[in-house]
């Protein structure tokens, strides 16, 4: 805060000074205009101004008095303390501003700071005069920003230097408000699964409002109320459902600076948008269809390490994929798998602490992953965030399925997408299959990847520069059969050791020595009737049996379940809704319905209650009317048809035939014009087609035209 004398002892008059008898100052008007002249009072427009009122003249603030005057002054007079908002007011306040006003106020401090340069050599009142004439504004406006920091500390000045005309923080009226009653069926009604608009919503709210006399509000007034008091997830989880508002959800960003090559992969089946005719069984034509592809990807490097094709998604080809990573470059530490059933079958993660599909066996066989000491990871159901390949496989959409090659093949990526050769060639497997594998190799080596950890890289250089430097873990022969063989924990024949799986049986004589106990056989998919390893429930190896009655081979999968999302933030918005939703939609309802029965009777017509009065002598027919003599009543056919005609015939004035051209509209409008200055009757369509076609662009160009021509213009 900074000190003032009360205003009558602010600000003084010549002869205000000269009469007051202060110390150091002349005691007469002369004087004191000398000393003003002298001292250049004038010259500081913060302390020297026009007087307002009758006679002007000038008047001089009190600071420019001698130090004596202003002491007595200060001593005589109680002083008025300025208030000033605190430094942490100011600064919340100057925060708030848009940037543009930030900006006014930073452009007044480097002002204030070459003022204050510049004033050590020359003077503040030079300096401000040249600071102005400089930037081109007016000494008085640097002179009031200085009083704005006038006892402000340096660093505060800024917030201080702001607009004070944003300062305001209660402007008008305090605004209205509606009944809460009237604002609970508004958002009962609007915020429903069917979507219905808010306008809408309003006007059924305002017809129970007006029924049961609710304060309202208008409609954009409500729109933002509603905007205010209902978060925009909430509004989305009311009027599109859980899925809408889990999208609302920041995803989790991971990082893979941490990771290295093969520490952590991902896998995931992808659906080509091309046809390709898969050869059938032998003696049956080909099956065309949109093949499937399992591949493995580095999480780290983002490389593609394997892949396979097949009809379906499937656990074989996992296993198979799998195992084609694991001999190509090594056993991961961390896989993180889709939650599909193909990739939860025993035969891939059976033992797992964290597969929750069926029930946990003592006898589950250990699972690839599994037995490879593997730590297995889900990912979230129906949630492509969640693994990394989703966006390869969005790449594979572009460069692989639009391939040239596959011309003809290609079935767009939606049913709204396809092309106009939709279904009019099929691709044969092998050459499809070459595509994939360039398009693959391609999408690894391509430069100029964008990733934390490419910089400019392709992904294959990435994970070779970590893969030469990292401890990998090589598979043995013994482990190798863990992924070319199938698995299956069965129970052998009680008296003969024989091991029957899908209606085969397999037997040896060793196998008598093992009979009515727990194995486990390992087999070749694609040699299935080649024979089994049989393992013993502790996993030793027990030897090679043998096919004896061929039956058939039927991949047997099993299905599991695996829900995971953000559970606490979406039953949070659910509640929330809950207390927002004070009304049913059913109870919306009823109260309209109640509404409808309360009202006591229809609405009735307007009817005119002015009537155009007859002046003037009775007609003979009214005469005869009054005499009792009267003719029977007219034909009421033959009065319509002239009413109608006439009608017809005012119609006809007004609008014209659809071959009229603009001339002829123009020579039309020129003869309502006569008409009209002749006195002539016009009626009251033609007097409003004419005012509204002189206001046209078509009128005022056939105007200038005839203005020109004259009667000539018409030919």
């Amino acid at each position: 805060m900074s000190p003032r004398l009360t205003p009558e002892h602010e600000w003084w008059t010549a002869e205000e000074i000269a009469a007051a008898g202060l110390p150091d100052l002349p005691g007469s008007r002369q004087g004191v205009e000398a000393l003003v002249k002298r001292a250049d009072w004038r010259s500081n427009p913060a302390c020297a101004r026009r007087r307002a009122g009758k006679g002007g003249g000038w008047e001089y603030s009190w600071q420019l008095f001698p130090q004596r005057t202003r002491r007595k002054l200060l001593l005589d007079a109680t002083p008025v303390l300025e208030a000033r908002p605190a430094r942490d007011e100011v600064w919340a306040w100057f925060e708030s501003l848009p940037a543009s006003v930030q900006e006014k106020a930073r452009a007044r401090l480097q002002i204030i700071q070459a003022v204050e340069a510049m004033e050590r050599a020359d003077g503040r009142f030079a300096a401000v005069a040249s600071i102005a004439k400089l930037r081109g504004i007016g000494p008085r406006t640097i002179w009031e920003w200085l009083a704005l920091i006038e006892g402000v500390r340096p660093d505060d000045r800024l917030a201080y230097l702001a607009p004070r005309h944003r300062a305001a923080t209660t402007r008008g009226a305090p605004r209205r408000d509606c009944d809460p009653e009237f604002f609970d069926l508004l958002k009962s009604d609007y915020l429903r699964l069917e979507g219905p608009p808010f306008t809408d919503c309003y006007r059924r709210s305002v017809r129970v409002a007006t029924a049961k006399g609710w304060a309202i509000l208008p409609l954009q007034t409500m729109r933002r109320r509603m905007d205010e008091a209902v978060s925009a997830a909430t509004q989305v989880l009311a009027r599109q459902g859980i899925d809408a508002v889990r999208r609302m959800y920041p995803v989790q960003v991971r990082d893979k600076t941490c990771l290295g090559a093969l520490e952590a992969v991902n896998a995931d089946f992808h659906k080509f948008d091309v046809f390709v005719a898969w050869p059938g069984a032998k003696g049956e034509a080909d099956q065309i269809m949109r093949p499937q592809m399992v591949a493995f990807q580095d999480i780290y490097s983002g490389r593609v390490l394997a892949w396979r094709v097949d009809v379906s998604p499937n656990s074989t080809a996992v296993l198979l994929c799998a195992g084609d990573m694991i001999n190509d470059w090594g056993i991961p530490e961390h896989v993180l798998l889709d939650n599909g059933r193909e990739f939860a079958a025993k035969s891939i993660t059976g033992g797992s602490s964290t597969r929750y599909r069926f029930k946990v066996k003592e006898d589950d066989i250990p699972g690839l992953f599994t037995a490879l000491g593997c730590t297995i990871h889900w990912a979230t159901p129906y949630s492509g965030q969640s693994k990394p390949i989703e966006r390869a496989f969005r790449d594979m959409c572009q460069s692989i399925a639009k391939d040239p090659r596959l011309a003809g093949a290609y079935t767009g990526n939606t049913p709204l997408a396809k092309p106009e050769n939709y279904g009019s060639r099929a691709v044969p497997l092998e050459a499809f299959l070459a595509v994939v594998a360039e398009g693959i190799e391609e999408h690894n080596t391509r430069q100029g990847r964008r990733s934390e950890v490419a910089w400019g890289r392709s992904f294959a250089e990435v994970f070779d520069e970590s893969y030469v430097v990292r401890p990998i873990r090589k598979a043995t022969e013994a482990q190798r059969r863990l992924w070319l063989m199938g698995a299956e924990g069965i129970k052998t024949h009680k008296s003969t050791g024989a091991v029957w799986f899908q209606g085969n049986e397999f037997w040896d004589a060793w196998l008598q020595d093992h009979a009515d106990s727990r194995v486990v056989i390992r087999f070749d998919p694609a040699s299935f009737w080649d024979g089994v390893h049989v393992y013993s429930a502790a996993g030793a190896y027990l030897g090679h049996a043998p096919v004896r009655q061929k039956v058939g081979f039927f991949d047997a999968d099993e299905a599991r379940s695996h829900a995971r999302a953000r559970r606490a933030w979406q039953n949070a918005e659910k509640a929330r809704l809950e207390a927002l939703r004070l009304f049913t939609a059913m109870q919306v309802g009823q109260t309209l319905d109640d509404l409808a029965a309360a009202a006591e009777a229809p609405a009735t017509r307007v009817e005119a209650k002015v009537v155009r009065p007859n002046f003037g002598s009775p007609s003979s027919a009214a005469k005869a009317i009054r005499a009792g003599t009267a003719a029977p009543e007219p034909d009421l056919a033959a009065t319509q048809a002239g009413i109608v005609a006439d009608l017809h015939a005012r119609r006809m004035a007004v609008v014209p035939a659809a071959e009229e051209t603009p001339r002829e509209r123009f020579k039309r409008a020129l003869e309502v014009e006569e008409r009209l200055r002749a006195g002539q009757p016009v009626t009251v369509e033609q007097q409003r087609w004419v005012s509204v076609y002189q206001a046209s662009a078509e009128y005022q160009g056939e105007r200038h035209l005839w203005t020109d021509f004259g009667d000539a213009y018409f030919g």
